[in-house]
């Protein structure tokens, strides 16, 4: 084996870790709901990243501020939609529903950005993506219907998988946004900044609602909350989307669901149902399909002639 093809399969790890480390996230944001409020652990969540990233970012931040203040605003509201309304929802969510359904729901997020770019870019989808978003998100509903369709026209649906699918929603957003923008600020002050604001964000539900003590309970949670999917899977993500491209990496994230199932699985003893299968198979479906490129017109018409060229002989 090269030396080339072991870099290519050391990078294609790096996408698999972040899953891996983002799954077992949303089985711990479970886990920790009957320990501490969403309000604290999203605090001490972002105030843990924030304390650690301190000592490697001050200087950095100092030294680009006039570029951070030429775009304080775009950051204010990335930090919005990224890290408290999404992570805030999550963590709401996860007192009324599943790991496994909010790893599901989660990778709806590509579906949702499509349709999100289409609404602020106005980037037309092409059939795949339409009918892909709509596969999925029949499998979306099913999921959350728990195999019986009639069960969202009855009971209205489960009130925490109904909040997933809006912090899904909003984190679709923030991928437009980032997007729509290209801020030229390094990623990782650009992450600082957002931390930053994001605790600012959180200073008036913190005095209305207060904070819970952290303890031997949620100690664990709140440091892994903090560190891992705050800071370390955020940075393997990136280094895996400039070794193998954006596109590669995107891919590792179908596997979410899979990841995020086995783990509360065997961690909160959660029953994957019939249900989970058929519409996981069915978002999964859409979701492929939805990320494929239409053929342009001058190669479809280049293979009907090379077609037609090929019978006649």
């Amino acid at each position: 084996m090269t030396q080339q093809n072991k870099t290519v399969w050391w990078a294609l790890a790096l996408p698999l870790l972040a899953v891996l480390i983002w799954s077992l996230n949303i089985t711990v944001t479970r886990y920790v709901a009957d320990y501490i409020s969403p309000v604290s652990i999203s605090f001490y969540r972002w105030l843990v990243a924030f304390v650690v990233l301190t000592p490697f970012m001050l200087v950095k931040v100092w030294r680009e501020r006039q570029l951070i203040m030429q775009h304080w605003k775009q950051l204010v509201v990335l930090s919005a939609f990224g890290m408290v309304l999404y992570q805030g929802l999550g963590y709401t969510a996860a007192h009324y529903t599943t790991a496994t359904n909010m790893g599901i729901i989660n990778a709806f997020i590509p579906v949702f950005t499509i349709f999100v770019s289409m609404l602020m870019l106005k980037d037309i989808p092409n059939r795949f993506a339409v009918v892909g978003s709509i596969l999925s998100f029949i499998g979306l509903l099913y999921v959350m219907a728990q195999g019986n369709l009639l069960n969202l026209v009855q009971s209205g649906g489960h009130l925490g998988d109904a909040m997933m699918v809006l912090a899904v929603f909003f984190y679709a957003f923030y991928g437009v946004f980032l997007k729509k923008w290209q801020l030229q600020i390094p990623l990782m002050i650009s992450l600082y900044v957002q931390i930053a604001f994001a605790l600012l964000y959180h200073l008036p539900f913190v005095l209305y609602l207060g904070l819970d003590p952290v303890d031997q309970h949620n100690l664990g949670s709140v440091l892994y909350a903090g560190i891992f999917p705050s800071l370390i899977a955020p940075f393997v993500w990136m280094l895996a989307v400039q070794m193998i491209g954006p596109n590669r990496t995107s891919i590792f994230m179908n596997l979410m669901p899979v990841c995020t199932a086995i783990i509360a699985y065997v961690w909160l003893a959660e029953a994957w149902t019939i249900y989970h299968s058929i519409g996981g198979v069915i978002i999964l479906l859409g979701i492929l399909l939805a990320q494929k490129k239409a053929i342009p017109v001058k190669t479809a018409e280049k293979l009907n002639a090379e077609v037609k060229m090929w019978f006649k002989k």
